[in-house]
């Protein structure tokens, strides 16, 4: 294995002259004069500064290599418009024309088979051996073709405790990041089937152990810079290297940073989302962090104004189906079968754990938006509404009740019970 250059600290931030000095002596070594070079970055859904990094990367690469080409590993997000790439990477269309002409931006194009290629199969007895059991198909291997047409290719990833892969970051830029449309169902599908509770903020997942068996089919060269944030959104670790290895050490500073542990479980809590957070398709990761501390029978409301669309790439087929606990499905499967599995996971994980028997569905908890998304729309995808207006957060951030917690910046931090 290679090695990793990187350090880390719970008690302060990064410099940028660490930064930049962890950035150079991972790049120094690697055989990357005049070849082509492809950087995976996040979109604009995750507290990075990926302005850095390009500042960096630009400056050890740009003169040294052939060309150094910018891909934003979307998953199933909506593509980024080149001006919010420029608004993400620190830079203006002055300075693309300008300064970094031979640098070209791309969005990853998950639902385009021409944008794809397909690098194997995994076979079914090997799924699952690394599910335990729970998945035994076989597994086409699909990823975006860019991912083979270059010489190297860098990944820019934060790492945070993740609903599906246990922690985000590393291979997972791979696969769902620039991954085909199957391929990224499987995984969220599985996840869910496994539970958000039980999987995130977990290292040693089957879904994580799936995407680094997949990456094995790619002949492409890798090389990770993982990083987590602070409360600030400052670095407070980086590491650079082999992508799994890089990875690992990161995550193991996210599970201090983002996970925090309450003593009792709270029947209200108001999880008031970041305005990055722009559709209930990301915002419901305020359910995902938050549902391992709500009390049988609470109350969980996602807070944001700001929102008003359930998701701009997958809310025809929510609005269709709703959000349902994961057995409204598994035991109705016949009627299931056939939906994405991507958008049937995302439904669970929002709605949470429950019960599904006698045709009538239990959830542990009720989740509410409080957004801009109308009362009829919140009835017909199945979840609770409020008036955002009706929320004055001033005294909700007052309220001594024991059983309310508010939480700033919900989708970010994993809240755990201790015991």
């Amino acid at each position: 294995m290679e090695s990793v250059f990187g350090t880390g600290s719970m008690e302060r931030a990064l410099s940028g002259d660490e930064v930049r000095q962890i950035c150079s002596a991972t790049i120094e070594g690697l055989p990357l004069d005049g070849r082509r070079v492809l950087v995976l970055i996040p979109d604009y859904t995750r507290h990075a500064p990926i302005d850095l990094f390009f500042d960096i990367l630009t400056d050890l690469l740009y003169r040294r290599v052939k060309s150094l080409d910018f891909l934003v590993a979307t998953g199933t997000h909506a593509p980024m418009p080149l001006e919010r790439i420029y608004d993400l990477v620190g830079i203006t269309d002055v300075d693309h024309r300008n300064r970094f002409q031979k640098i070209n931006f791309f969005n990853h194009e998950h639902a385009n088979p021409k944008a794809l290629t397909t690098l194997g199969k995994l076979p079914a007895d090997e799924v699952a051996a690394l599910t335990n059991g729970l998945f035994g198909q076989e597994l086409n291997i699909t990823i975006n073709r860019k991912a083979v047409e270059y010489d190297h290719i860098i990944i820019v990833s934060p790492v945070v405790p993740h609903e599906a892969m246990g922690f985000a970051g590393g291979n997972k830029y791979f696969f769902p990041g620039i991954g085909g449309l199957d391929v990224i169902e499987t995984f969220h599908w599985l996840a869910a089937v496994i539970t958000n509770p039980v999987v995130n903020g977990v290292k040693d997942t089957p879904t994580r152990r799936v995407i680094d068996r997949a990456v094995e089919f790619l002949p492409t060269p890798r090389t990770c810079f993982a990083f987590a944030v602070n409360g600030r959104h400052e670095i407070a670790c980086l590491f650079g290297g082999e992508p799994k290895a890089a990875w690992s050490k990161a995550a193991d500073y996210s599970a201090r940073l983002h996970i925090t542990y309450k003593e009792k479980p709270y029947k209200r809590i108001l999880g008031i989302t970041p305005p990055i957070y722009d559709d209930i398709w990301v915002a419901g990761k305020a359910m995902y962090k938050l549902e391992p501390i709500a009390a049988e029978g609470a109350e969980l409301i996602i807070y944001g104004p700001h929102i008003k669309e359930i998701s701009f790439t997958h809310g025809e087929e929510i609005r269709r189906i709703g959000y349902h606990v994961r057995d409204y499905f598994t035991g109705q499967w016949d009627r299931f079968a056939n939906e994405p599995k991507l958008v049937l996971a995302h439904s669970t994980n929002v709605k949470g754990i429950g019960k599904f028997s006698n045709g009538v569905e239990e959830p542990r908890i009720n989740v509410t938006l409080a957004t801009s998304i109308p009362e009829e729309v919140c009835k017909q995808v199945n979840l609770g509404y409020r008036d955002p207006r009706t929320i004055n957060l001033d005294e909700w951030r007052r309220d001594t009740d024991d059983d309310l917690l508010v939480v700033e910046g919900a989708g970010q931090i994993l809240h755990r019970l201790r015991n």
